[in-house]
């Protein structure tokens, strides 16, 4: 048993299977003697709902993960380069796929018996955006471990699409009129940041909820195991108590029949005594009438 082999396993289940699964794993890391593996299992945070639709989509569809890496790398290329028309191309596939994707990932948790909401689903789509925009992050959703969505990047590639031709357009404009530019895109970049920094919120709040959630019902199915013992033990004192007042009463039984024994014995000792004291004195009484007669046969002769 190792880390990665339960992770593998709990971050492919419903959230609604992981907290009793990673229960049942850590306790048998700890009956196995490995107290810190069952203290790393127990730390591992159940998912979001949207985490486990990421997970899942990385877990069913391997070549469409492999596609959207490999269109992460071109975009990440393609904005390291400045290559206005390939971030254009790329951008509008990148807006196809990850829709496509997020719809995907719908659909995966609907046959699973989960349905996501549209906020949910957009969450689905800003993990792929940041898979995109960052390796390190690609990575991470790649491992179909997520506990909680990627937060998209800011900036990338969409902002970088324009970013050419803006500056194009800088040279041809009143310097007033880019002046409102800039102000606009800088206006819409904070919109974007205070977006962002409200999904995440949002997010870390869904995820203290989960986190929440998962020790209630860990202390409820802790709950319930303490419950099922004490009435285990009260049933066996119960039933220890029925053995200890049968065995008094057979002690009482035997102890009667010992006692019964022993007049017996005593009864029978009595009888055999007398028998032995008649028959002694049957036996003299005997005696003594055989030797009369020996005595009157000899004086008749005589």
């Amino acid at each position: 048993m190792d880390l990665d082999a339960v992770a593998d396993e709990l971050y492919a289940l419903a959230p609604g299977d992981f907290t009793a699964v990673r229960g049942e794993w850590a306790k048998a890391a700890r009956a196995a003697g490995d107290r810190e593996l069952a203290e790393q299992i127990r730390r591992l945070p159940r998912p979001t709902l949207a985490a486990w639709a990421s997970n899942l989509l990385v877990r069913e569809e391997p070549d469409e993960v492999q596609r959207l890496l490999r269109l992460g790398e071109g975009l990440r290329q393609a904005h390291q380069d400045l290559d206005g028309d390939q971030l254009r191309e790329l951008s509008a596939q990148q807006h196809q796929v990850t829709f496509a994707l997020a719809r995907q990932a719908g659909q995966l948790t609907a046959r699973a018996g989960q349905r996501l909401s549209d906020d949910m689903r957009q969450q689905v789509q800003d993990t792929l955006h940041a898979a995109l925009a960052d390796p390190e992050a690609a990575e991470q959703w790649a491992r179909g471990r997520l506990a909680k969505p990627l937060a998209a990047p800011t900036g990338f590639p969409a902002l970088s699409v324009q970013r050419a031709p803006a500056a194009a357009a800088r040279r041809t404009r009143p310097a007033g009129e880019a002046a409102a530019l800039n102000a606009e895109s800088a206006r819409r970049r904070e919109q974007q940041e205070r977006l962002e920094r409200a999904r995440r919120q949002a997010a870390d709040a869904e995820q203290e909820l989960h986190d929440r959630e998962g020790e209630l019902a860990a202390a409820q199915e802790e709950q319930r195991r303490a419950e099922e013992d004490q009435e285990r033990a009260e049933q066996r004192v119960t039933d220890l108590s029925q053995h200890l007042q049968d065995a008094e009463r057979e002690q009482q039984r035997t102890r009667e029949a010992a006692r019964k024994g022993r007049d017996h014995v005593r009864a029978v000792d009595r009888t055999v005594r007398e028998a032995r004291r008649r028959a002694t004195e049957t036996a003299a009484h005997a005696q003594e009438l055989t030797e009369q007669t020996q005595h009157q046969a000899k004086k008749g002769r005589g």
